[in-house]
């Protein structure tokens, strides 16, 4: 049995990556722990209990943790999830509250009490994680590996031409994890765009299905349909999160992955935020990143196929 804590901003896409990792039952989510980002912490919070209630009875514990980035003021993208960051579809409305106790106490109890076994999937901004390291640095060190959706991969950003959405909000955050010597992988944000997106296609099989949880994922993803559509010119659903999920859940998905040093730039405004995988024994400022040692593994290729026969089995049976 895998032990996971799953960091979460919630929005329509993290919902579908939280369904992946309980229908897994090879994972034991210890906890789900929420972070500000798509939308602020209290609604990040209602959807990840909202989304919960779709799984079952026997539901992880739920804490609420950082409400603002380490230095800076938060952002949001209701442009790309809605006001509720659920596709405004009225589909958040729990009845199971949140666990009393801060997040960041409990990453740092759970890295402890399943030191060496403790996996994360950060799909959010990285504030909860270097908060839990600042706190208690030798019981993080305990963590078997980060699975982290963050950073344009080997591409440039999405939410400016440089950064991905999760280190913009906190890239000192980011930075921290990234220094932490913790095994990390790192799904960017270039592997959602193309044949791993939910098509036309797989929307209608999803809609035509008569299933509650795919029914579900579709109009929690409504506002993120709309907005890809309008940007790219075809319907298309991409699914970030979801595609963390997989290469935690499932190895044998990730097709193409490198050990690469990352660097995260947080001091120069017009690159806040851009995280850059060096190549090997390149020498990347005049202060020297020459042959430093990898800090990551990111992932360049993903079996588009398998990620998507897997999650459509799970929502249409």
């Amino acid at each position: 049995m895998r032990h996971f804590i799953i960091d979460t901003d919630t929005g329509g896409d993290d919902a579908l990556a939280l369904m992946m990792m309980l229908a897994d039952s090879d994972i034991q989510v210890e906890a789900v722990t929420t972070v500000f980002g798509n939308v602020d912490l209290e609604q990040a919070t209602q959807n990840a209990l909202a989304t919960l209630e779709w799984m079952g009875d026997e539901l992880p514990p739920v804490y609420k943790g950082a409400s603002r980035p380490l230095l800076r003021e938060p952002l949001t993208t209701v442009h790309a999830h809605g006001n509720d960051g659920m596709g405004d579809c009225g589909l958040v409305h729990p009845h199971i509250a949140p666990q009393e106790g801060h997040a960041v106490d409990v990453i740092c109890q759970l890295a402890k009490r399943f030191s060496g076994e403790l996996e994360i999937l950060m799909i959010g901004p990285a504030t909860n994680i270097a908060l839990a390291l600042m706190k208690e640095p030798e019981a993080m060190q305990g963590v078997k590996h980060i699975y982290s959706m963050g950073t344009g991969g080997y591409s440039l950003g999405m939410e400016t031409a440089v950064a991905e959405f999760n280190v913009l909000v906190d890239a000192e955050a980011y930075d921290a994890v990234l220094r932490s010597g913790i095994p990390l992988t790192i799904a960017g944000f270039d592997l959602c765009l193309g044949e791993t997106a939910f098509s036309a296609q797989d929307i209608d099989r999803l809609n035509q299905s008569g299933s509650t949880l795919a029914s579900f994922v579709v109009q929690s993803n409504r506002v993120l349909l709309e907005m890809a559509t309008a940007r790219l010119g075809y319907p298309t659903v991409p699914l970030p999160d979801a595609l963390a999920a997989a290469a935690a859940l499932w190895p044998d998905t990730v097709l193409e992955a490198e050990d690469r040093f990352c660097y995260t730039c947080y001091r120069e405004e017009a690159t806040y935020g851009q995280v850059i995988p060096f190549l090997p024994n390149a020498v990347a400022t005049a202060g020297g990143y020459q042959n430093r040692p990898a800090n990551a593994r990111l992932i360049k290729r993903m079996d588009a196929a398998l990620f998507k026969e897997r999650v459509l089995k799970m929502l249409l049976e």
